[in-house]
């Protein structure tokens, strides 16, 4: 019989909870809004309790992919928690403690575009590669990077979506919507960002509009730091925003031109195709990453 884990994909406006083997074995699922930390983490706990009953199988491990910032050291007091969050009423919350407390069983933690990223790794569009970036572009804007097969940790985690831009205001005299850096990356580009400056949700942009170029523009330049800080093998591109199809095009297209042939790859010549690419596993990125998280942590290597 397959083991089974758990997958908390825990978003800014919903955790969505999964009990799965694998992406072709989902047992369970069910989302949650995010409401307060004691009713929502209740709601996800009273979730695996019941599943455990109902499946009459024990949980191997779960992973947790988290909207950040969170405290990733295992050595810190305030490990497991989320840390300086603009999200009210999360700041400091712990997750990892009351979660392996209410159901005795290894949690694994981690960013939730670093979960993604894994994700994508194991079963996705960086299957095969040992060192890429994922970006979720959406409410808010983070990324994940994989070094060496692993995601990356340091001080904290990357926190890509608040690299500082190039920006001109004669052209885009949007004063940024990010409660911290006003113009960084997530305050010119992320959803909340383009409502505000055009005065209407991003969906409901027609594609020929000029936001998406401007869009295209600053996204090719987050992703021009990235060529030259990280020399990722692919970048993949996800979250609600990149459901444009015609951004693609724009950025790669963007992207060749502010690269000015500095790094030269056949990869960044000829194939940005396969360079800069959309999620494989689509809107279940971040839970699966997160299943893989917890997989990970069972693993003799884990």
């Amino acid at each position: 019989m397959s083991e089974l884990f758990g997958s908390i994909e825990a978003g800014g406006t919903k955790f969505i909870c999964m009990v799965a083997s694998g992406p072709d074995d989902i047992r369970a699922e069910a989302r949650f809004n995010t409401t307060t930390p004691t009713q929502t983490l209740a709601e996800v706990i009273d979730f695996f309790q019941k599943q455990r009953a109902r499946l009459n199988a024990p949980l191997k491990a779960i992973g947790i992919g988290v909207f950040g910032p969170v405290d990733l050291d295992h050595a810190s007091p305030t490990y497991g928690c989320i840390t300086a969050t603009p999200k009210p009423g999360w700041r400091n919350t712990a997750l990892v403690a009351p979660i392996q407390q209410a159901l005795g069983v290894r949690v694994a933690f981690d960013t939730d575009v670093n979960a993604a990223a894994v994700g994508e790794g194991r079963w996705g569009a960086g299957r095969g590669l040992q060192n890429f970036v994922y970006y979720t572009i959406g409410t808010g804007i983070g990324g994940g990077a994989v070094v060496h097969g692993l995601p990356l940790h340091g001080l904290v985690h990357p926190e890509m979506g608040h690299m500082r831009l190039p920006h001109d205001l004669q052209r885009d005299p949007f004063p940024g919507s990010c409660p911290f850096h006003a113009d960084c990356f997530e305050g010119l580009a992320s959803g909340p960002a383009l409502r505000q400056r055009w005065g209407q949700p991003a969906e409901t942009l027609s594609p020929d509009h000029p936001a998406w170029e401007l869009e295209a523009h600053y996204i090719a330049l987050a992703l021009q730091s990235t060529v030259c800080m990280l020399s990722p093998q692919r970048i993949i591109l996800g979250g609600g925003i990149m459901q444009q199809a015609q951004l693609f095009p724009l950025v790669r297209q963007h992207l060749r031109s502010y690269l000015n042939q500095y790094i030269v790859s056949p990869m960044l010549e000829e194939k940005l195709e396969e360079y800069v690419v959309p999620p494989e596993l689509g809107s279940r990125a971040g839970g699966l990453g997160a299943l893989a998280l917890g997989m990970e942590i069972s693993e003799p290597h884990g």
